[in-house]
């Protein structure tokens, strides 16, 4: 798969995980643990992202490690979300998840991130 396909991908990935994340919020449950979702390098898309399959080119690009960063930061506020809602606190995984919230300034900047490390590597 190429570094466009891969992206486009982890794009709609990291969108389902809002789902999982909304889901969780409304039944205090999760198939995941937030301790497995704090590990960037355990999903899809972190996999790709430390494997070897990227050319050294696109790795080099200063894109990519704000991708990783960014990355990085997504899962360990997932994981805060996640922490709260299985630990039945609807109202404030809500609340760390609602618009103005540091978890969606992260998911935000990662997509934009992502859209710019696939036109720079395109």
């Amino acid at each position: 798969m190429s570094i466009r396909e891969e992206i486009s991908k982890a794009v709609g990935g990291h969108g389902l995980w809002k789902g999982r994340l909304a889901t969780a919020i409304e039944t205090g449950k999760s198939e995941y643990t937030p301790e497995q979702i704090d590990k960037d390098n355990l999903c899809d898309f972190g996999r790709w992202l430390y494997g070897t399959s990227i050319p050294t080119a696109a790795k080099n690009l200063p894109e990519y490690e704000t991708c990783c960063r960014l990355h990085s930061d997504f899962h360990k506020e997932a994981a805060k979300v996640l922490r709260l809602a299985v630990g039945g606190h609807k109202h404030e995984a809500q609340e760390a998840m609602n618009q103005r919230s540091k978890f969606m300034d992260i998911s935000n900047d990662l997509t934009l991130a992502m859209m710019k490390w696939q036109k720079a590597a395109g």
